[in-house]
């Protein structure tokens, strides 16, 4: 979809900037399409579309020396499409009913050297339901929350915090910083778990083949950069967009 003007003068400069003996050898933004289970709160793989996934080629491209496509890609979870792309993203995966076939061809995708960013679910609820579709995934390994100690919160930028991106509505019209959800209390501080969570899953050899951003809604961050000047100010610009760029960049040097 193309909304305005200023977004055919950015496709445009985004598709001269291609060499054309290359122009689909380049960095996408590549989302998994999954049928859903039922169970997501009315957020499924094509939430945030198409805006979220046109503004973050277009700040890629803006911010960064990557030669980004000039638009984005859906993926059905089949071998042949998951080759073209070595790293996808995976919104609200607490919705996503995946077949055997499906865990199959990703658990292949990811140990072959294939990225998994998957984000937009909050509460603990969901968090049981991700963590029940991703031991489908890998039955033998378990997602290990992330200090802030990790490369990928420093790789590019430095987060002195853990990025959380709250849905644009919960920002403008309550000034929540996360979503409302069901959250319980952390037995070691008492405090709600509504705090971000970073879970990687690893491979034999120590590589993150997947990223799981719990309590976050990325995709908002991106979608409604526009909307609100202080949703911009405080989420949008100094983590949406940053913390993608760490992620990239470490996943693509690891």
């Amino acid at each position: 979809m193309i909304r305005d003007e200023d977004d055919l003068k950015m496709i445009d400069q985004m598709e001269k900037a291609l060499d054309p003996a290359f122009k689909e050898d380049v960095f996408s933004v590549s989302r998994l399409i999954y049928e859903p289970n039922g169970y997501g709160r009315s957020r499924f793989w094509d939430d945030d579309t198409p805006d979220a996934d046109l503004n973050l080629g277009f700040r890629m491209f803006q911010a960064t020396s990557l030669k980004m496509h000039p638009s984005y890609n859906y993926l059905h979870i089949t071998p042949d499409e998951l080759a073209k792309y070595p790293f996808v993203y995976l919104a609200a995966p607490e919705g996503m009913n995946l077949s055997n076939e499906e865990t199959k061809t990703l658990r292949s995708y990811l140990l072959n050297g294939g990225f998994m960013m998957a984000e937009d679910f909050w509460g603990d609820q969901a968090w049981n339901v991700v963590h029940s579709q991703f031991k489908r995934i890998f039955p033998d390994r378990e997602p290990v929350e992330l200090p802030l100690s990790h490369p990928i919160f420093h790789s590019v930028f430095d987060f002195k915090f853990f990025a959380q991106m709250p849905s644009v509505n919960t920002w403008t019209r309550g000034g929540m910083v996360y979503d409302y959800a069901d959250y319980s209390l952390d037995p070691a501080t008492q405090q709600a778990t509504n705090r971000p969570y970073y879970y990687g899953i690893f491979d034999d050899k120590g590589r993150m083949m997947v990223l799981i951003c719990r309590n976050n809604h990325y995709g908002d961050g991106w979608e409604h950069e526009g909307d609100d000047h202080s949703y911009f100010d405080k989420f949008s610009m100094p983590m949406a967009y940053p913390m993608f760029i760490n992620i990239v960049f470490y996943a693509m040097t690891h």
